[in-house]
């Protein structure tokens, strides 16, 4: 009996009798994998792996039981991460997302603002995730009218002290999460040793964050040298907490950061300081700047660098012409820094085999699945296939939920098992790997890699004695 078997004991669905729960049991055990051997050596070790997830969103337990943080707090709001861009894409109006995820539309009249959506998207990598995560935390197999009531009393059972405990290490398995928080560059969990914190410096050097984070520093910025000053205090008083330095950059520019000299930035950097309006040309020579000035603190106090690479989330625009020069621009990333431990998230999708290509051959680049699995299951599939008879696979983790929701990373974490038994299966098939190698690559691609690239034995240590707990 699996630990989440175990789980599904302890927390029945209310409304369910002991047949249905066995029902969804007998769903998600041995065949959980589905289109995988049933009990296959591989399949058994990969769902006996616990996952280190590389790439997390996650607030805080106890601010996300406050509420506030979400415009709704029911069974709706498992859709809002990812899933609300695919209801936009099929067509939804604005003004039905606005009321499906609002805490003014009673959770039991959201099925018929849904319904006419819902079958255009329940099956896509993020419909998929949503709906795995309602059967196995809620037994609800499928959405419909009759059982909204019982999803809605399932979510708010479940929705107590201890939710994170029961799905990210219970139901998911999974041993940690590292988790890129919004706001300040760090944030001090009250969870430290499994919500693991990056340090992110994407407003150390994209429109500069100067009278905030100046303020928690206590340094007065007069100057480049004085903003310098301030980033070498925040990567002082938390590299030693945090497990990667990290920058979403890619949202809002490319990735073709040049070396700049202080002297040449410093005079946008006083336009800035002014209030000055600067021309996004002129922004970029300071951007730029900053960006290698943090790369280069990250690197001097041990810590990873993670870069956001490809698809852009959203539906204002997908932006591919820029996204396609991401695995040129991180190779060159790469080669301006040698020192540098670059992880590159989301496998640049779509353009993950030229990623492949890129870490095939340069030696301080990493790559990260976070995301992949439910953007496009079938593509991470081939991706990891290729990737691993292609590239070194010490440089590769293989999961990341990306959520800000956590019901939902146990669905994803759910599709990626399915999605590495698959893979590793195929190439043993195909006569690409041997059985037993293909076992001996689990622990590694799921935890080893991670444990190891982000020392994570010596950052719990650490985070367990953390002054803010």
């Amino acid at each position: 009996m699996t630990v989440f078997h175990r789980h599904l004991k302890l927390h029945k669905p209310p409304g369910l009798s002991r047949r249905e729960v066995l029902q969804v049991l007998g769903a998600t055990g041995a065949g959980i994998a589905l289109g995988c051997r049933p009990g296959g050596e591989i399949e058994r070790v990969v769902q006996g792996t616990a996952f280190v997830d590389t790439h997390e969103h996650l607030p805080d337990e106890i601010d996300r039981l406050q509420g506030g943080l979400f415009p709704c707090d029911d069974w709706s709001l498992l859709l809002h991460d990812y899933l609300a861009s695919d209801l936009v894409a099929a067509g939804m109006p604005t003004a039905e997302k606005k009321a499906f995820f609002s805490k003014d539309v009673d959770p039991l009249d959201k099925w018929e603002i849904l319904e006419p959506f819902w079958p255009a998207v329940m099956n896509t990598g993020y419909g998929r995730a949503v709906r795995i995560s309602m059967r196995e935390l809620y037994g609800v197999d499928s959405l419909g009218a009759s059982v909204i009531p019982r999803l809605q009393q399932a979510y708010e059972d479940l929705r107590q002290p201890g939710l994170y405990n029961r799905v990210l290490v219970e139901a998911s398995n999974l041993e940690s999460c590292q988790v890129n928080s919004p706001g300040l560059p760090f944030h001090e969990s009250s969870q430290p040793t499994l919500l693991m914190q990056d340090l992110s410096f994407q407003n150390m050097h994209i429109d500069p964050d100067i009278e905030e984070l100046s303020a928690v520093s206590g340094i007065d910025v007069r100057s480049l040298e004085d903003w310098h000053e301030v980033i070498r205090w925040w990567f002082g008083e938390y590299s030693t907490y945090a497990v990667a330095a990290k920058s979403q950059g890619a949202y809002l520019r490319g990735l073709n950061y040049r070396r700049v000299d202080p002297a040449e930035a410093e005079p946008v950097f006083n336009r800035v300081l002014s209030g000055e309006r600067v021309p996004s040309n002129e922004k970029k020579v300071l951007e730029d700047h900053l960006f290698w000035f943090c790369v280069r603190q990250a690197t001097r106090h041990g810590l990873p660098v993670k870069i956001h690479t490809g698809y852009l989330e959203g539906n204002k625009t997908s932006q591919l012409r820029r996204i396609a020069q991401h695995p040129q621009d991180i190779a060159e990333m790469c080669r301006k820094a040698p020192a540098t431990t670059f992880v590159f998230l989301h496998i640049a999708y779509p353009y993950w085999q030229e990623l492949i290509a890129v870490t095939k051959r340069v030696a301080n680049a990493y790559v990260d699945m976070s995301w992949a699995w439910i953007t496009d299951p079938a593509a991470a599939g081939e991706f990891l296939k290729r990737y691993v008879i292609t590239a070194p696979t010490n440089k590769l983790f293989t999961f990341g939920g990306d959520y800000s929701v956590v019901e939902c990373v146990l669905g994803h974490a759910v599709m990626a098992r399915r999605g590495i038994v698959q893979a590793l299966e195929e190439l043993v098939d195909g006569s690409w790997l041997l059985q037993h190698d293909a076992v001996e690559l689990v622990e590694p691609l799921m935890r080893g890699n991670a444990r190891r690239v982000f020392r994570l034995d010596e950052k719990t240590n650490v985070l367990s004695q953390a002054p803010w707990v």
